[in-house]
């Protein structure tokens, strides 16, 4: 699943998401190719407000899963997040070759806000309408 909507978190979620990140990154550091822990850790970073953090994790997982449209997404989300529209054009693109199409969800996911006010974005919509599948 795609990074969700970010939600103020209550002192005690905070403090719960604290330990099991803390928890995910002790298993990365062990396990370092361990997908399915990097894919929560990169989720909880997000959600804790920590986009550099998730940002690097990203980074290893395209590394670790280089045709997966999904992790090319949310790297695109990681780039928007640390405002890098550039690279999260590239990586959408990415996306895309890979196989992404929940193309509503790219059009309103709050994670590529600042994406979509950059030019590029103009240019990945007229590639997804290029695809024939509407987008806004």
């Amino acid at each position: 699943m795609a990074k969700s909507e970010r939600k103020k978190l209550t002192r005690a979620e905070e403090r719960d998401l604290d330990i099991e990140i803390d928890f995910l990154a002790g298993l990365a550091r062990r396990a370092p190719d361990y997908v399915d822990a990097l894919e929560l850790l990169g989720e909880d970073y997000t959600r804790r407000g920590r986009f550099k953090d998730g940002l690097q994790v990203d980074l290893q997982l395209v590394t670790l899963r280089p045709g997966n449209p999904l992790v090319h997404y949310n790297l695109a989300c990681s780039y928007s997040l640390t405002d890098q529209p550039e690279k999260a054009f590239e990586a959408l693109n990415k996306a895309l070759d890979c196989g992404y199409r929940d193309f509503h969800w790219l059009s309103r996911d709050p994670d590529l806000a600042v994406f979509r006010e950059h030019p590029l974005y103009r240019k990945l919509r007229t590639r997804v309408r290029a695809m024939r599948v509407p987008v806004d």
